[in-house]
């Protein structure tokens, strides 16, 4: 698996999934665009790819301001000239807005609803649809997107980022429609409990929700976000040349269950 020559553009790329899908694309000879929120951290994430040799950029981003959308595909584009392969991946909540974050549907806070829909759904659109016109130039490209098995399945209190996820697996499967025959493809990973910033918050803020993760899940660990970019690349790569509108679930076998506790006695 290699990507010699191609170029690729990764959101949410300072930390967590993102970061690791940058480092190692670039470790496979591909060019990256390392885009972020967080200045610091992407111009950090390029420098450790420069490093070991590679080639890349830091670009600080907010994506749920629209015409900063239009600038990060700009200065990639400027930078390398193509995309050939676009990882719609960021994903974070505020320090203001983590309060609400944790609510039943009577209780949702229009705000925290608002953006978590603006971020997670809404500037995957805008980004998308900002590459595609290029990749249907350039005879093909590969768009993969982190999505969430809480994009099929449902959680207690986090309605929010259930309803973007989900909006995100459909909306890969539109693209993946629309553009077969331009030579795209469009994939998601749905990751399930991954070692990342977002869920750490989750795991040391609520009482017992790190025990209880584990325990649900049969291989009784974390996944990893190295784990996590090895499924994204091989969905951009010539390997999964025809896998196109999937939905690839690396989640330890947390979903292969039905639910129903064992019937064997330890």
């Amino acid at each position: 698996m290699r990507f010699d020559r191609k170029v690729g553009l990764v959101t949410g790329a300072a930390s967590g999934i993102g970061r690791a899908v940058a480092i190692r694309f670039a470790q496979l000879g591909g060019r990256v665009a390392v885009a972020d929120v967080n200045q610091a951290g992407a111009a950090s994430v390029a420098a450790t790819i420069k490093a070991a040799g590679g080639t890349a950029i830091a670009i600080t981003v907010d994506l749920a301001k629209p015409a900063e959308i239009v600038s990060m595909v700009n200065q990639t584009i400027d930078a390398f000239r193509r995309i050939d392969v676009l990882h719609n991946n960021a994903f974070g909540v505020p320090a203001s807005l983590r309060r609400g974050r944790l609510a039943r549907v009577t209780e949702i806070d229009q705000e925290v609803w608002d953006y978590t829909l603006q971020l997670g759904l809404t500037a995957v659109m805008q980004t998308t649809r900002r590459v595609l016109p290029l990749m249907q130039k350039q005879g093909g490209g590969s768009i993969v997107n982190t999505a969430s098995i809480s994009g099929l399945f449902g959680d207690y209190g986090i309605a929010a980022y259930n309803a973007m996820k989900a909006g995100v697996v459909n909306f890969t499967r539109v693209v993946a429609m629309e553009h077969a025959g331009d030579n795209i493809r469009c994939n998601c990973i749905c990751p399930g409990a991954v070692d990342t910033p977002l869920l750490q918050h989750s795991l040391t803020a609520i009482p017992g929700f790190a025990d209880a993760t584990l325990a649900a899940i049969p291989m009784g660990r974390l996944g990893t976000p190295e784990e996590m970019a090895n499924v994204v690349l091989f969905l951009a790569s010539d390997l999964a040349s025809y896998v196109t509108g999937a939905s690839f679930v690396a989640d330890g076998g947390l979903t292969a269950k039905t639910g129903i506790p064992t019937r064997f006695r330890n």
